[in-house]
């Protein structure tokens, strides 16, 4: 979510975000996995997880640890598999929530984000429950570096593409492009064609209407949202709500 990525960029700078590095580095070790399970585990042959080690590497995760994780892909290791499952709820404020995440154990998982649910006033649904609120799109995160908003906008024109989020408060220059899901990867192909590096894609969701929480609100949904994404299981979070950036300011 486009929001919340920018509330974490202004956490970064401000300094309000602890070292965790062992959560990260399970977050990016699970995609690796299950970017080698769904294809082959060479990375020249597998973009997915091509771009996954790239990210695992760009966060300083260990060469074994990379290694070990593609290796547990084929389920030889003797480790039990990691799958991926959505779940879906409600949060602060009736606010929709659909996460993927990644688990060697779905009851565990389950029980410890119907707890986060909870605390936070909220509610884990069953699947369906708020999946209407949301549509399939293809996400593809590009650094768009020295271009600005019309320049990447420029760009991007390509057939698939439905809208292209500049985020002029990320450090590193990243954006996220939307697609059709059937176009991702011929977007992904035409972006890289035209010297667009991209950091990551995938299959996931936006929400087709939108809430704008503030005050209070605001604060216990940027609450609830930074406890889904610090646990281990969860690999993205897409939530209904636009966040005000300059509120997220004062929140920092």
């Amino acid at each position: 979510m486009s929001g919340h990525s920018k509330w974490h960029n202004i956490k970064l700078k401000k300094g309000k975000v602890d070292g965790k590095r062992g959560a990260l580095f399970t977050k990016l070790s699970k995609e690796i996995i299950l970017a080698a399970k769904g294809g082959s585990s060479d990375p020249e042959a597998n973009y997915r997880l091509k771009m996954a080690v790239e990210k695992a590497r760009e966060n300083n995760v260990p060469q074994e640890n990379i290694k070990r994780a593609i290796a547990r892909a084929s389920g030889t290791d003797g480790e039990k598999a990691i799958e991926e499952i959505r779940y879906e709820g409600h949060g602060p404020s009736n606010v929709a929530i659909v996460i993927d995440a990644a688990t060697d154990n779905r009851n565990r998982t389950a029980s410890e984000l119907r707890f986060l649910f909870s605390r936070h006033g909220g509610a884990l649904g069953e699947t369906g429950s708020v999946a209407w609120i949301f549509e399939p799109r293809g996400l593809i995160e590009v650094e768009h570096g020295p271009l600005d908003e019309d320049a990447l906008t420029e760009v991007a024109l390509v057939d698939g593409v439905v809208d292209v989020r500049f985020d002029d408060g990320s450090d590193e220059g990243r954006s996220i492009v939307s697609t059709e899901p059937a176009a991702l990867a011929a977007v992904r192909g035409a972006l890289v064609a035209k010297g667009v590096r991209v950091t990551s894609m995938v299959l996931g969701v936006e929400a087709k209407q939108h809430v704008t929480p503030m005050g209070d609100e605001l604060r216990a949904i940027v609450a609830f949202l930074d406890a889904l994404e610090e646990h281990e299981d969860v690999q993205r979070v897409y939530a209904n709500a636009e966040l005000d950036l300059a509120q997220l300011e004062t929140l920092a």
